[in-house]
């Protein structure tokens, strides 16, 4: 019987601090999130009075409903979904194929197409040209002119590239190759059933990009029926604070009138941030299991 190797004392203590370091780690990560689902199901008072500060107290569902209530919210939530599925699919169309292109070190010219690339992360034609470029290709107040000008970006090519280039090795690529597997099949068949894990690490990146996206709406978008999810909350909001703001002379009632939809708009402004944010937080654990899978595990033997 092999005996266990003892830890020595310093090892143990290193081992205490590394508890200690994660767990006030998860707090610091835990508590925000903690404290906005409960504000958001909390009476507004308490959570105004410092009374909430961790777990609710009395427990009203007044700004899930006000949300909810609002039609605007469900075709947010519509125009989001078919923003962030349709850009995420253009998006990897894009990159995979551009990222293994670059990975290849047969590809006749990739350093000076990699080189082109990296020239648009440091220079930009500003917003005025690009927006008068959408406005000639015609896609002011269309999908395509929230999906098409994000349809890749450079670093998360860069990142995908370095992936086929560290995990696919030569040797299978050659293996395809004298079997007859043309690029594109190797590429289909071969390299992408191989490539989950940044598939699912690009996907996330993108979608959430997609999914939290509101400015390009904002300045593409005309019609209120095409606003995502993030654009038509961010309506709420504001005609929230302007309604518990209000102006001109306050009398005693109009001061607790006041008083009340200040509070209200609170309560809406937390249980917002919990329906913006529970859709895209709900599909992580989804995907996090390819954050660590072994790619090339079986793939290469000898």
């Amino acid at each position: 019987m092999i005996s266990a190797v003892k830890e020595s004392g310093r090892d143990k203590v290193f081992l205490v601090c590394n508890y200690i370091y994660v767990f006030l780690a998860f707090a610091i990560v835990a508590y925000p999130v903690l404290y906005m689902m409960s504000a958001s199901i909390s009476d507004p008072k308490l959570v105004a009075s410092g009374d909430m500060w961790l777990l609710p107290k009395g427990i009203t569902f007044d700004g899930y409903i006000r949300v909810f209530e609002n039609n605007n919210v469900w075709m947010g939530y519509r125009n989001t979904i078919i923003y962030t599925v349709v850009g995420t699919a253009i998006n990897l169309f894009v990159t995979l194929p551009a990222a293994y292109a670059l990975s290849r070190k047969d590809f006749a010219g990739r350093h000076f197409f990699m080189g082109m690339f990296l020239v648009t992360m440091f220079f930009g034609g500003g917003l005025v040209p690009t927006y008068l470029l959408i406005k000639s290709l015609g896609m002011i107040d269309t999908i395509w002119a929230i999906v098409i000008p994000s349809a890749a970006s450079i670093w998360n090519i860069i990142v995908a590239r370095t992936f086929f280039q560290a995990s696919i090795p030569t040797e299978l690529q050659e293996a395809a190759q004298i079997d007859g597997s043309s690029n594109l099949l190797l590429f289909i068949k071969i390299v992408l059933p191989l490539s989950m894990p940044i598939i699912a690490v690009m996907a996330l990146f993108y979608g959430v990009g997609h999914w939290n996206s509101y400015f390009p709406a904002m300045i593409y978008l005309n019609d209120v029926a095409k606003y995502p999810l993030q654009l038509v909350l961010r309506q709420i909001l504001v005609l929230q604070e302007m309604s518990a703001q209000g102006g001109g002379a306050i009398d005693m009632s109009s001061a607790s009138a006041l008083n009340s939809k200040a509070e209200v708009a609170a309560l809406v402004r937390y249980a917002v941030i919990i329906v913006a944010t529970a859709p895209i937080i709900a599909v992580y654990p989804f995907l996090q299991r390819y954050f660590v899978q072994g790619v090339m595990i079986g793939s290469v033997k000898g």
